[in-house]
């Protein structure tokens, strides 16, 4: 089994960050409140070099605030992408980007519910239990505008739902009971200023 996936496709290795990173800027990550966050974002329909820097661009930002995956709107930008750097349950770790992504469907038969520890970059320093299908299928395309298909399992099924949930104008507290909603805006609350050190550092550690 290959180790490593890039945008769908096993490769025998690849740099940590991804190369897509060491060209792009740190940009904002938005947070939970913000309108960008809590509506249905625009779909792609221009490809080219703005798009390709913004993609470098999340991938830098991703990787400096410790996530796994990052959508647009996750930096203030109103359109349907994602990207990833995210391992499965085996170890596997996946690598990409995704435009204008759609979740296929699940038969709900064939699925199993994972119910684990979720957090989010938009909701700093929360962590809660939230169910997610053990399997996703994403379709969408690349940056130049070429089907993809992305297939995941386990921890990295959970993120492509995550992002996807995302573009589509929903956090994951969406998810989550009243009562569980609260606890996480209040961890979010007491972690926030340490998570933003964090990131700030990181950030500084790039520029010095």
């Amino acid at each position: 089994m290959p180790r490593v996936f890039v945008q769908g496709s096993p490769v025998d290795s690849y740099p940590r960050p991804a190369p897509d990173a060491r060209r792009g800027s740190v940009r904002r990550v938005t947070e939970v409140g913000e309108e960008v966050l809590h509506r249905p974002c625009r779909d792609v329909t221009e490809f080219g070099p703005d798009l390709a820097a913004l993609i470098d661009d999340m991938f830098l930002t991703m990787y400096v605030a410790d996530g796994a995956g990052l959508a647009a709107n996750q930096v203030g930008v109103d359109l349907r992408l994602f990207v990833y750097d995210c391992p499965d349950d085996d170890g596997v770790r996946h690598v990409g980007h995704i435009v204008n992504p759609v979740l296929d469907p699940l038969d709900p038969a064939g699925r199993r519910l994972l119910d684990e520890g979720e957090g989010c970059l938009s909701v700093p320093g929360a962590v809660m239990d939230v169910p997610r299908p053990d399997r996703a299928v994403v379709r969408g395309l690349d940056k130049d505008g070429a089907p993809l298909v992305i297939e995941g399992t386990g921890y990295f099924a959970r993120c492509l739902a995550h992002e996807t949930d995302h573009v589509n104008g929903r956090v994951y507290l969406d998810r989550l009971s009243k009562r569980d909603r609260k606890e996480a805006l209040r961890q979010m609350a007491d972690r926030r200023d340490e998570v933003f050190a964090r990131r700030a550092a990181k950030t500084a550690a790039l520029s010095g």
